[in-house]
């Protein structure tokens, strides 16, 4: 660019006062903080597409090889303070606002979180995004533009109700529309005609239904680094904004139906998938996205490139999970049907540059599909994917003759007893891609070991671990600003903001008598901070500050089980009611705090909220208990809520059936900001108990070497008699509700697939350890000052450079610094 935007306080008040009159039409001499917030944001913008278009165009004209992040959720957060931070202004806007009357932390505030994702997913995603401009590769996120996201959040009666999430109801000031310029018909439906091309069959899709996929690009800044890389979002439009004859002969109502079924296809993150609607609107959703993903970087390559030979050179795709696995066949439709390229060519490309991310080994959420919906919804698709599978099913049949039992267990196309057919998409995945990795080393074992092993003996090379990690910028540099103070007065520069493994150092000072006091006046800011959060969010009032914040935050799960922390919680409250009181003052107070989503369709993680709450209820208004104990529910829980929970939590709950949890990222941002871990041996929990130390972690429970012997001698098992009387303290009614609650109850008392009986004891005198060591501030404070040493490994920055050399093969490509010569 041969201009630049000043950086100065003048020049930003400048740019404050020019959005609020010209863009959001408003005077300058009177508006109110939403105003500010908006015309703050468009300031900010301005800065970011000059860096942006910098970017871009460089990457343009050296041509190294991208990335591409296909994935269904990204679950950003407010984008404000990041973006500050990023950019390294935060000092100068906070002193412009003031000047002008605002506090850059209230107008923080009016900043609604991007409805984009759910959980660890869709945060991972995000990280990523972060760490990928921060490390300079050049790289791309492809997603959907949620006009609803998941939803939001409310309990009423201890019951959670979900509520549409209007999160872009007045505008989103950091997205650019593209519809102008990037916008893709998507197809469905139809039928598919077979035409003689030279001797060559070329199929033709006919489609029944078409829309139009239109960009919304962010601009995703790194940290001290030239580079912004782009987070494209597809919303989805009617091929044709009106249907101006169906108008003309007088049916309205036909007019404007195609406009709401089109839009309809970007409303809302994972639809109900109960009914047959919902389940084809999903996978509506995935092929919307991944269509204009293909077909926007096909154009992209196609503008600098005549032939083929360079594509896998150029072109890396990452499949975040199973959601975008029909890339795999419509990369394949794009190069033959379009661009005319033979099968055995379209699918060494396809092939070479495809890869998968599994992120899951729970049965239920290997996504497969029906057969007959695809045959419907996508029926070239289908044809492909049958030809896939045929093709290796032959090849299967070369190495291993004639065992169809064998080969069944592998094909893509699942046979049922009933005769029903289903397309397996992480098998598809896992044929087509060239590198297939978990996301944490017990679940790539588990992957090569159960969940593929039959594919892990045929293409052993695939396989990796990419152990998962969170940025160290929004997770600890920018939302626990007194700990970022104190760990680089300690390390002498912020230069581990980017190097998280210089935090080692920290382990030589953990018993310093100076920097253990500095350590507990940090950490007692934080823990104010996060006790007012969830007062003001739960209607809980926490007066005793003294109390261990004991938190468990994520998504409502039977394996992540968030009933053995209840169950944990009334054993305590049961406990303290019995001790006479002389003996009470030898119990360490606690505020237990959950918060999380149950998806609408899920029964029995809603049961566990309401169980969740009626403890509450009866614990917070038991005046024997007082505030030695004290419960909260968290509702609606999101990124800008753990940004101010997490800074101040000691105890952080990590408790999931060992096997079950892939990885988990959560544990890492608490253990990055020096809570202490209680939790199994299950995910990356493990690697942190080796990374931080096993002394600096309470471990319990089962292994996941012993998770299926102890299922099958559930018969004989013996639970322990706290276990059972606790259960009977529900089932008669001490928190209301006993008939709501007894198929909860019943769950872990018969099958109890995810050994919620068998952990309790370990758990319960778990939790007597931690106990013990919080009444020794010396010993808890080196122990969190440990775990925040250890925590170098867990930057998301690692994990990409991981990934860039050992799956994408793509090299950081710095953007030259242009604006020091411009700037004031």
């Amino acid at each position: 660019m041969d201009t630049y935007t000043s950086d100065n306080v003048l020049a930003i008040q400048q740019a404050i006062v020019h959005h609020v009159e010209y863009t959001l039409a408003q005077t300058r001499y009177k508006f109110d903080d939403l105003e500010a917030y908006m015309a703050t944001a468009y300031s900010i913008r301005d800065r970011l597409i000059e860096s942006w278009n910098d970017t871009q165009s460089y990457f343009k004209e050296v041509d190294p090889k991208r990335v591409y992040y296909l994935s269904m959720e990204f679950l950003m957060g407010r984008s404000l303070l990041n973006a500050l931070n990023n950019l390294e202004v935060r000092g100068q806007y906070t002193e412009a606002l003031a000047e002008l009357g605002y506090s850059l932390e209230t107008l923080v505030t009016q900043e609604r979180d991007a409805a984009l994702g759910n959980g660890g997913l869709g945060r991972l995603a995000a990280c990523f995004l972060d760490s990928m401009a921060t490390t300079n590769l050049p790289a791309w996120g492809y997603g959907i533009r949620y006009q609803y996201g998941m939803f939001r959040q409310v309990l009423r009666d201890g019951f959670q109700h979900e509520q549409p999430d209007y999160w872009l109801n007045f505008g989103n000031p950091w997205e650019l529309e593209r519809s102008a310029s990037i916008a893709y018909q998507v197809s469905f439906y139809g039928h598919v005609s077979v035409q003689d091309d030279g001797g060559r069959q070329a199929f033709r899709w006919n489609p029944g239904e078409q829309v139009t996929a239109v960009a919304y690009d962010t601009p995703i800044p790194g940290f001290q680094t030239n580079n912004t890389n782009n987070l494209r979002l597809w919303a989805a439009k009617p091929d044709r904004e009106f249907d101006l004859q169906a108008f003309n002969t007088g049916d309205y109502v036909q007019a404007i139906l195609a406009k709401q079924r089109a839009e309809t296809l970007s409303s809302v993150l994972y639809p109900d998938d109960r009914t047959y609607e919902g389940k084809e609107l999903r996978l509506k959703q995935q092929h919307f996205f991944v269509s204009a993903t293909v077909q926007d970087v096909v154009r992209r390559y196609r503008e600098q490139h005549a032939s083929w030979d360079a594509f896998p050179d150029k072109v890396a795709f990452q499949m975040n999970d199973t959601h975008p696995t029909l890339l795999v066949p419509e990369l394949m439709r794009v190069l033959m049907d379009h661009e005319g390229l033979g099968w055995t060519r379209a699918w060494e490309l396809v092939t070479e540059t495809c890869n998968f991310t599994n992120h899951t080994i729970l049965p239920e959420a290997l996504e497969r599909w029906p057969v007959a919906m695809m045959e419907k919804l996508l029926p070239r698709h289908m044809q492909i994917i049958y030809d896939i599978n045929w093709r290796f099913l032959q090849q299967m049949r070369g190495r291993y003759g004639d065992d169809w039992d064998r080969i069944s267990r592998m094909s893509i196309i699942e046979e049922t007893p009933d005769a029903d057919k289903y397309v397996r998409m992480a098998y598809l995945a896992v044929i087509a891609a060239r590198t297939v990795n978990g996301v944490a080393a017990i679940h790539s074992n588990i992957l090569r070991d159960d969940t593929f092993a039959p594919f892990h003996e045929l293409f052993p090379g695939k396989f990796q671990n990419k152990t998962n990690g969170v940025t160290p910028r929004r997770w600890l540099a920018f939302c626990n600003e007194p700990l970022r103070e104190l760990l680089t007065d300690t390390l002498g520069s912020d230069a581990w903001i980017k190097d998280l493994d210089r935090l080692k150092v920290l382990r030589e000072h953990a018993r310093d008598p100076a920097l253990q006091k500095r350590w507990q006046e940090v950490k007692a800011l934080a823990k104010d901070k996060a006790l007012s959060t969830i007062e003001r969010l739960s209607g809980v009032a926490l007066p005793n500050r003294e109390a261990m914040l004991d938190v468990q935050v994520k998504r409502i799960h039977e394996y992540k089980r968030q009933l053995l922390n209840v169950l944990g919680i009334v054993h305590r409250y049961d406990t303290i009611r019995k001790l006479p009181r002389a003996e009470r003052g030898g119990v360490v107070p606690r505020v237990c705090v959950i918060g999380g989503k149950a998806a609408p369709g899920y029964e029995m993680a809603k049961r566990i909220i309401k169980l969740v709450s009626a403890v509450a209820e009866k614990v917070n208004n038991d005046p024997e208990v007082g505030d030695l104990l004290k419960v909260a529910f968290v509702p609606d829980y999101n990124v800008s809520v753990a940004e101010a929970i997490i800074p101040g939590t000691e105890l952080s709950e990590h408790i999931s059936t060992a096997g079950t949890e892939a990885s988990g990222t959560g544990n890492m941002k608490f253990a990055m900001n020096g809570a202490l871990i209680i939790g199994t041996m299950d995910g990356a929990n493990i690697e942190i108990a080796e990374e931080i130390g096993e002394d600096n972690i309470f471990i319990f429970g089962a292994r996941a070497s012993e998770v299926a012997g102890l299922r099958a001698a559930r018969a004989e098992f013996q639970p322990d008699p706290r276990f059972l009387h606790t259960l009977d303290l529900i089932r008669s009614g001490t928190f209301g509700w006993e008939d709501y609650f007894v198929p909860l109850l019943d769950s872990i008392t018969y099958s109890d697939y995810y050994l919620v009986a068998n952990d309790f004891g370990p758990y319960i005198e778990a939790q007597e350890r931690v106990d013990r060591v919080y009444q020794k501030p010396e010993e808890w404070t080196a122990m969190s000052i440990n775990s925040t040493a250890g925590s170098g490994f867990f930057s998301s920055d690692r994990t990409i450079l991981e990934y860039a050399k050992d799956i994408w093969g793509v090299e950081p490509t710095p953007v030259p610094n242009q604006r020091d010569d411009f700037d004031d």
